[in-house]
């Protein structure tokens, strides 16, 4: 008899204790709250920079803050919008505008926190509404964030051109990957063609073209290309990119896009 009380009694106690444990996934009042900023780079204003924060408000609800420094006067639209920077896309959110504050705090509630810090986007804030070509400050945001990891190839230059550079491969949270050109010696004004082949510079008669990438811009020397699959619709994420078989050529116009005059290996091609 006195084996059952004390059997009975623990067991009051394990089921009291069970009672004590919040469920899995529910949130509790006093745990603070998620939040995860992204940086927004300037772009056609010099001087602004910004920040865009997602907190989570609640299981189903979250809130997109985005502050401003050196923004000029007035209210600025701003989104969210699909792909990234490097490929621009169609509005998935509209935002309230940045206030003369410098401020702007917009509730979202069909798209969790979870899949906000995941999502393929990026955000824009434009100067004016009579102005949605004068952009203050974007930054891609979720899984298009660039991560730590990259690797950088050599672009030698060819013939009497003189130009030369670099281009890096950057890594995504998502896996994609951020192109960027760099080159010195380009023109002002003028635009430089740039493509990914197969095989190696020293392929006789020169590789197949596997991707465009988006022109250089003679007055900047740069060019971005954001990279998810190939040419022919094949995926491709970084990590095979630093295994790749090809090369990089920049062409000296779209007219003479056989014109090379710079050009480099990547991936498995470089010692």
């Amino acid at each position: 008899m006195i084996k059952a009380k004390n059997l009975y009694a623990a067991l009051s106690i394990v089921i009291a204790v069970l009672f004590l444990i919040p469920a899995g996934g529910c949130k509790k009042d006093d745990e603070p709250a998620r939040e995860t900023s992204y940086i927004l780079k300037v772009q056609d204003v010099l001087g602004v920079t910004g920040t865009a924060t997602f907190i989570e408000t609640s299981i189903t609800e979250s809130t997109i803050t985005l502050k401003l420094n050196g923004a000029p006067s007035g209210t600025h639209p701003a989104a969210l919008y699909m792909n990234t920077v490097a490929e621009g896309g169609a509005i998935e959110i509209e935002l309230n505008p940045v206030d003369a504050s410098g401020t702007s705090t917009t509730s979202i509630n069909y798209l969790t926190y979870n899949q906000l810090i995941a999502y393929d986007g990026f955000i824009k804030v434009l100067k004016s509404s009579s102005e949605p070509n004068v952009i203050l400050a974007q930054g891609d945001i979720g899984g298009n964030v660039i991560t730590d990891t990259n690797v950088t190839y050599t672009l030698e230059n060819i013939g009497d051109f003189g130009v030369s550079g670099t281009t890096m491969f950057e890594k995504r949270e998502n896996g994609n990957t951020l192109v960027t050109l760099n080159l010195a010696g380009t023109i002002a004004g003028e635009v430089y063609p740039a493509t990914i082949n197969l095989s190696s510079v020293a392929t006789i008669g020169g590789g197949p073209v596997t991707k465009t990438l988006n022109s250089v811009n003679g007055t900047t020397g740069k060019s971005y290309t954001n990279i998810r699959e190939l040419d022919a619709g094949m995926n491709i994420s970084y990590d095979n990119w630093l295994v790749y078989n090809g090369y990089i050529n920049i062409y000296q116009t779209a007219a003479e896009f056989d014109n090379i005059i710079s050009q480099g290996n990547i991936g498995s091609n470089v010692d």
